[in-house]
């Protein structure tokens, strides 16, 4: 008896042990990938999220004598500090002398020219799961040009924050755009690598590089021969796994609050509704200044502030919903899910709802922003419809069930159902 409660004792501790392993980003896995960047010329794709520990992973790489020729840097930059959609010309890095280029606005892929020094190149950011983003349609670009240059591409993963749900509509490709490319939900629960792989198996990518990345796996399966696509995993990471972003993803992201109510209230920046940036809490805090005289609404004021110099509404007495509800407690309680209510609630209390949703020049339904963002027309037709959001959630059902069917082909881990 004695002896059984010794082994149970031990079985316990075991448990206790295993539930505190800390969940490591594929970046920290130095020993499985350095050996294959020995001798290399280097270009990283990365932005302040890249790191190990609180090093940034250049800055590490450059430390471990790994030759770095080349960064680039996706929205925000490559150090994670510009706004929203703001240009960012390249430059040389201050900290490591590396040249930097700019992937975001009007150039969005390597040229010739930048990769004329380059033979691996490597991609690590943080992502935050959901499809308007924009990270994942830069790693699309990016694989892009790398299989069609002929270069050897690594992905280290990094854990989704959302990654233990999947909702919202899925994608029309007649809207695709930067905000939302291929035909996913808002929230896909995918890695950024689970990703990659579906953009290359499914043949999402260009037809050039579709081409370049059959013609290589054919190579490496009948012979020896350097990687194409490498992929290095997280550790002790699963698609149950809540893990909390130990850097703000962007300078409109700053905490894991934000994060969880993303992908209900993203749809907000196209709308005339403020979204939230220029607050203490973007994307949990909306509204607009017509809302003045209505009961139970809270009143803040958009300010210009570090990752938000002009936002929406900027200096501009709104009057909305505060959702903002502290990190801590939402890591414990947030089950998942998009919470549609909001945009419903929000729509149905608009005194001109003629003017509520940003209206573009072309008057064309596929250039509406929000419409981008949703994926398609449909939500800004059920809205206007009137239809409740439980009507709303259950017609995205059938799409998302489908999706499902195609993620779990290339999921890396073990799923949440």
């Amino acid at each position: 008896m004695k002896k059984c409660l010794v082994l149970l004792g031990f079985v316990c501790m075991g448990l206790v042990a295993l539930a505190q392993v800390p969940i490591l980003p594929a970046a920290h896995r130095t020993e499985v990938y350095l050996p294959l960047l020995k001798g290399k010329r280097v270009g990283v794709f990365a932005n302040h999220t890249a790191t190990i520990g609180k090093t940034h992973l250049v800055d590490s790489l450059v430390k471990r004598g790994i030759q770095v020729t080349i960064a680039f840097g996706p929205e925000h930059g490559f150090r994670g500090q510009a706004d929203a959609g703001e240009k960012i010309d390249n430059y040389i890095d201050p900290a490591t002398g590396i040249p930097v280029v700019s992937l975001y606005g009007k150039k969005r892929k390597p040229s010739a020219e930048d990769l004329k020094n380059v033979d691996v190149l490597l991609f690590d950011i943080q992502d935050v799961g959901t499809r308007f983003y924009t990270f994942i349609s830069s790693l699309q670009e990016f694989m892009e040009t790398a299989f069609e240059a002929g270069i050897p591409l690594m992905i280290l993963d990094r854990p989704n924050p959302n990654g233990f749900y999947v909702d919202g509509p899925v994608l029309n490709r007649e809207y695709s755009s930067f905000v939302g490319m291929q035909p996913i939900p808002v929230v896909y629960g995918m890695t950024m690598a689970e990703y990659a792989m579906m953009l290359a198996g499914e043949k999402w990518l260009s037809a050039k590089a579709n081409e370049r990345h059959d013609y290589y796996q054919r190579a490496q399966n009948s012979r020896d021969t350097a990687f194409h696509f490498q992929i290095i995993k997280c550790g002790n990471y699963t698609h149950k796994s809540r893990y909390v972003l130990p850097i703000a993803p962007s300078p409109n992201l700053p905490d894991m609050a934000s994060v969880y109510q993303y992908a209900s209230t993203c749809y907000f920046e196209g709308t005339v509704l403020s979204e939230g940036r220029g607050t203490e809490h973007p994307f949990c805090i909306f509204g607009h200044p017509d809302y003045v005289g209505q009961k139970n609404l809270v009143s803040f004021t958009p300010i210009s502030r570090p990752g938000a110099a002009a936002p929406k509404l900027k200096d501009q007495a709104c009057f909305g919903w505060n959702i903002y509800k502290d990190p801590s407690e939402m890591v414990k309680t947030f089950s998942g899910g998009i919470d549609i209510s909001w945009l419903v609630n929000a729509y149905a209390q608009f005194p001109e709802k003629d003017k509520f949703f940003l209206a573009p020049k072309s008057g064309k339904d596929t250039d509406y922003f929000f419409n981008k963002l949703a994926g398609s027309n449909t939500l800004m037709q059920d809205l206007k419809a009137g239809k409740s959001a439980s009507a709303i959630k259950a017609a995205w059902q059938a799409d998302l069930n489908r999706f499902k069917q195609v993620r779990k082909k290339y999921l890396l881990y073990t799923d949440f159902e």
